[in-house]
């Protein structure tokens, strides 16, 4: 890179250094100091990956600025997921131009492009692309020519949800090659935080790019191992000086409560994503539960065939609203048996809330022949109102249901007394408390996990449809973890792998109600017959005793 004999121009975090004094900042931490300096002497495709709140996209717009500042013939161009994202990074750039006096020279001039999505800068040569301009990953990208493409959060919940999004999202990066101008000195330098363990990051790695990693916490031996030379070497420095694991790498930021406070409310695992950005899929034994093992297909409201087989074939695949790990599909059933008869019964468990931020979770499951008939799950927003009271009763006339299990550990059975009477009113039916002392992760996977895996769980394609669309009413960087579906396939032994596991819970409670309940037949038809064997014996030994006249067995006297 030129040398300038310009202590601003020669280093970047001098120049950080000043915008954060014109913003009225705290000095740049030592995280921000490191990173700008990654992006001053970074590889030509690089991807920093930095935990939330770092101030990553902030300490970019600096380095666009610095980069004009050195040479304002350059074209930069920055992409986001939205327009809205894409447009905020350049204003805040276009302000810094406009405000600070050391960069009053390259403020536009008369003529040149001065609007806050694509502008000039003062000493720029005329030219068919702009100094600075922004757009959306699925806005107008072709035609655009650049010598820096940015990526500010180009992945978010909103289009890496499911593996078509991803697929579409890593379509729409390609495009990248065909605007980066072919000089040596033109890069591509993404930033972001991954959303899933199927990241787009990590597929960029087979693309030549190079990932630095700015873990929110210091990691332990295991992390150290995952993230092998992405972790960046300030972290390593760290260890070195005797910082311990789960020590905050950048306390001015998070001190250690605000990651303790951070991390119960995303979940383990939503943590590890947004703040440790450790996106390692485990093993089987980490991720048990998966959709494949489920069976789909349109429930009958009062018949059930009479046999169903499953089989994962490529023609069986289901195309739903997808939130597993790539690979992880829903599959019709093989083959339904023609014969259909009514259900042993139906049965609706409630997760109730109280008045935080959980649902209250519900899920409906019928009975027959050792297949279990999800017919309905879902959560709703409130705890023990009227309304959320009134759902629930019309939800368990809707489907017949004969009874309706309550998790007891909230409110020492205040729910069931609350909801009892609108029962009764609207839906007579039997209701029951349950009670959990067992760790409550473990519980779940321990009750779905045998179900599962021999293929007896069967789910209405209307309910995963409608577990999607029913959390559009969250924050969207949040949404997801409220899906059952996302529930299942992301819960882990650990305590507190789910951020929300109310619809997860209500949906173990009834195949555990049923569950039981085989296990209790079992037993019966095992007794009976244990019984019935023993009977025999006894005909028969009463029969070598009293010797075979070939008389009626009922004349016979037994004492």
């Amino acid at each position: 890179m030129k040398r300038f004999n310009d202590p601003i121009k020669d280093d970047f975090r001098n120049f950080l250094y000043l915008v954060w004094k014109h913003l009225n900042l705290p000095d740049p931490t030592a995280v921000q100091y490191d990173i700008a300096d990654y992006l001053q002497h970074g590889p030509k495709r690089c991807i920093i990956e930095a935990f939330r709140g770092v101030g990553k996209s902030y300490v970019t717009s600096a380095f666009v600025v610095w980069l004009l500042y050195r040479d304002p013939q350059l074209n930069i161009l920055v992409v986001s997921a939205s327009k809205d994202r894409a447009d905020q990074f350049s204003t805040f750039t276009k302000r810094l131009i406009a405000e600070m006096p050391l960069l009053a020279h390259l403020r536009a001039r008369p003529g040149q492009r001065d609007s806050s999505i694509a502008f000039d800068v003062g000493p720029a040569r005329n030219s068919h692309s702009p100094s600075v301009k922004s757009v959306g990953i699925t806005g107008q990208l072709a035609g655009s020519r650049a010598d820096v493409i940015i990526a500010d959060d180009v992945e978010v919940p909103n289009n890496s949800m499911t593996e078509t999004q991803r697929q579409q999202l890593a379509i729409r990066v390609q495009e990248f090659d065909a605007i980066l101008k072919p000089l040596d000195t033109s890069r591509v330098i993404y930033l972001g935080t991954p959303q899933c363990e199927m990241s787009l990051y990590n597929e960029l790695l087979k693309r030549n790019y190079q990932i630095r990693i700015w873990p929110a916490r210091v990691p332990d031996k295991a992390q150290i191992a995952a993230y092998g030379d992405r972790l960046s070497p300030f972290v390593f420095d760290l260890i070195e000086k005797g910082w311990k694991a789960g020590a905050p790498t950048d306390p001015q930021r998070f001190d250690e409560d605000d990651l303790f406070e951070r991390e119960a409310s995303y979940g383990r695992s939503g943590f590890a994503l947004q703040f440790m950005l450790d996106t390692r899929l485990s093993d089987a034994e980490r991720y048990p539960l998966r959709v494949s093992d489920l069976i789909v297909m349109s429930i009958n409201p009062e018949l059930a065939p009479v046999r169903l087989a499953w089989a994962a074939s490529p023609e069986a695949r289901l195309e739903l609203h997808n939130v597993a790990f790539n690979g992880d599909h829903f599959y019709r059933p093989m083959w339904v048996d023609k014969e259909w008869t009514p259900y042993t019964g139906s049965v609706m468990a409630i997760d109730p809330s109280g008045r935080g931020g959980d649902e209250t979770g519900y899920a409906i499951v019928k009975f027959l022949n050792g297949f279990l008939y999800v017919t309905a799950a879902g959560g709703l927003p409130g705890g023990y109102d009227d309304d959320t009271l009134l759902k629930l009763a019309t939800l368990a006339k809707d489907h017949q249901v004969n009874h309706i299990i309550v998790e007891a550990n909230f409110g020492d059975g205040m729910y069931t007394k609350l909801l009892q009477p609108v029962v009764q009113r609207l839906h007579p039916c039997r209701i029951e408390e349950v009670k959990h002392s067992s760790q409550k992760e473990k519980r779940i996977i321990d009750t779905l996990e045998p179900v599962l895996m021999r293929h007896k769980l069967v789910i209405d394609p209307k309910v995963i449809e409608q577990d999607a669309k029913s959390v559009h009413i969250y924050p969207a960087d949040r949404a997801q973890q409220y899906m059952l579906m996302y529930q299942l396939t992301r819960l882990t032994k650990d305590r507190g792998s789910l951020a929300k596991d109310d619809r997860i819970d209500a949906l173990a409670m009834a195949v555990a109600y049923w569950t039981e309940s085989m296990a209790r037949d079992a037993d019966r038809a095992a007794a009976d017959l244990r019984e019935k064997k023993l009977q025999e014996e006894l005909d028969k030994f009463i029969d070598g005793a009293m010797g075979r006249s070939g008389r009626p067995r009922d004349l016979w006297v037994r004492v």
